[in-house]
């Protein structure tokens, strides 16, 4: 297990938020969501898993930095475990890539400094592609355990059976260890999959929100949200090809949304509303 060290305070109600690069990362969205939580929350680094346990480096390669002609370093790949204070809560964040080998000993590890830290709860973030149109809301299913807490976060559940990544696999570990485990996926649209994906970052960080019941920074997302929506309608209406495929995306949409889900949705953004102004 990786050592804390003896410079660790006592937590409260501490809870783990995580995300992965790579195969759970579509568009970069999780990832960029986790990072948006550790710059605004100027969070303070606990530790590092050893790189060498967990990443094949020639499948995911270190990166050098060559300055004026000067060789500056080598960053290896690597898993952090980083903490914040978030309106009064701590929440531990985890980030780094997917890794490439032994899940079963580093799923051990992260679960065992969990528990040394006390977590309560886990949130691990993902994002996938999917037929879902640039213009409309990101969907963000959900899996919760046990499955009421899921209910009380108002989750859109989701059906799946087939491969999943490092995301799906602590998931499980953690909640056979008994923690309350939430895994949120934001929807990319996938014929906008190149990075970054501001808009299902920040619909993740809205439902973080949620599960933390405590307001979350959003930083520049909303702005850099809004920009690349409008990109994207600008490069659609430059071929027909792609605008009709996006209509034919936005009435199948609009064709699912039943009216209580609108109301769902519209409780929810009130909700945030008068968590922001308490907690203002």
């Amino acid at each position: 297990m990786p050592e804390l060290g003896d410079g660790v305070p006592e937590l409260v109600e501490p809870v783990l938020v995580a995300a992965f690069e790579g195969w759970n990362d579509a568009g970069e969205a999780a990832s960029a969501a986790l990072d948006q939580l550790a710059s605004a929350w100027e969070a303070q680094e606990l530790t590092v898993l050893d790189a060498d346990d967990y990443y094949d480096f020639q499948v995911s390669r270190p990166r050098i930095t060559v300055s004026q002609g000067r060789h500056a370093g080598v960053e290896w790949p690597a898993t952090r475990v980083r903490l914040a204070r978030a309106g009064g809560v701590d929440v531990v964040l985890v980030s780094g890539s997917e890794p490439n080998m032994r899940w079963r000993g580093f799923s051990a590890d992260l679960l065992a400094v969990a528990r040394e830290l006390g977590v309560r709860r886990a949130v691990m973030l993902g994002a996938l592609l999917a037929d879902s149109p640039h213009t409309r809301p990101v969907p963000v299913t959900g899996v919760a355990s046990p499955p009421e807490l899921g209910t009380d976060l108002a989750l859109e559940p989701t059906e799946y059976e087939g491969p999943t990544g490092i995301v799906g696999v602590l998931h499980d570990v953690f909640a056979e260890a008994g923690i309350e485990t939430v895994s949120l996926w934001a929807a990319v649209p996938h014929y906008v999959a190149q990075p970054p994906s501001p808009k299902a970052a920040l619909a993740l960080l809205r439902r973080v929100e949620d599960v933390l019941d405590r307001p979350v920074p959003m930083g520049e997302l909303p702005e850099d949200a809004r920009a690349w929506e409008t990109g994207v309608d600008e490069l659609a209406s430059e071929d027909e090809d792609i605008a009709g495929y996006v209509r034919s995306l936005e009435e199948a949409k609009d064709a699912a949304e039943l009216p209580e889900a609108s109301g769902e949705a519209i409780a929810r953004e009130f909700q945030r509303y008068l968590r922001r102004r308490d907690h203002g």
